[in-house]
């Protein structure tokens, strides 16, 4: 069983949010997967999506990150219309993704995969000119593996890493971008739980400092390791609050019931 340290109770924060939606729907064809969710998400710390399948997380992350724009309503960060931005055009603002299935250049060594990112981030349309021409590059990827755990392993080429090695590499990557803010999707998919626990470890660390947003179906992590969580089902916002609050929802329990009942409540992992 794996367990995750509470996260400390904070007081209510009055200042803006990181993130915003308003009215946020989306349709494919004649299929409404995600209608009129509106919701703010604060800064700092780390807040869960969650819901049961097909509950519209992925369509909502995806419409979050910029990966395809809504059907209507609008995505705002930090009180900017960002709306139909493109995936670009988000990282340049300061968000960046982490999806469930990793993305990295197995051929490429740990450190030359997050080298390739920081290039990529600050040189943008001078990305081909010599690497040697950017001696602060090697420094910033042996600072942000370091920061992930894979300081041991930069010059091990990325398709020898085990699978949670690889999803700390692909974060590692995300970072690379220098986000105030931080989307994962599903950090511990297919994880063992030894991984698990290390990438749980990883996630609080990296909130110190950045906001997180992450969808998770391990309840019983989101339940001790975010501040506050947002619950959709049938596409639709249901409730959104701190995980104590989720927990006495009489509507969550009630779309909970049956198998994954104890999930909310914390008594299996």
């Amino acid at each position: 069983m794996v367990s995750v340290a509470a996260a400390p109770a904070k007081a209510p924060s009055t200042a803006p949010p990181i993130l915003a939606t308003e009215g946020l729907g989306k349709r494919f064809g004649h299929f409404r997967a995600l209608s009129d969710v509106t919701v703010a998400f604060p800064e700092g710390g780390i807040t869960a999506i969650i819901g049961p399948n097909g509950a519209g997380k992925s369509t909502f992350f995806n419409l979050i990150s910029g990966a395809f724009p809504p059907s209507e309503g609008r995505v705002l960060f930090r009180g900017r219309d960002i709306t139909g931005a493109a995936p670009h055009a988000f990282a340049r603002m300061g968000i960046a993704k982490s999806f469930q299935i990793t993305n990295v250049f197995p051929h490429l060594t740990v450190r030359e995969n997050v080298r390739v990112a920081a290039q990529a981030r600050r040189v943008r349309f001078a990305f081909f000119r010599d690497r040697a021409a950017y001696p602060e590059l090697a420094e910033r990827a042996e600072e942000l593996l370091g920061e992930v755990g894979l300081g041991a392993r930069m010059d091990r080429l990325a398709r020898e890493l085990a699978h949670g090695e690889q999803r700390a590499l692909e974060i590692a990557v995300a970072l690379a971008a220098e986000p105030s803010l931080l989307l994962l999707d599903e950090p511990t998919a297919g994880m063992s739980p030894e991984e698990t626990r290390e990438m749980m470890d990883l996630v609080q660390r990296l909130a110190e400092t950045r906001t997180l947003i992450l969808v998770e179906h391990k309840m019983k992590l989101v339940m001790g390791l975010c501040r506050r969580l947002v619950v959709l089902h049938q596409g639709q916002l249901l409730a959104e609050g701190s995980p104590d609050d989720i927990r006495a929802h009489p509507e969550v329990r009630r779309v909970y019931l049956g198998n994954t009942a104890g999930k909310i409540t914390g008594t299996t992992a």
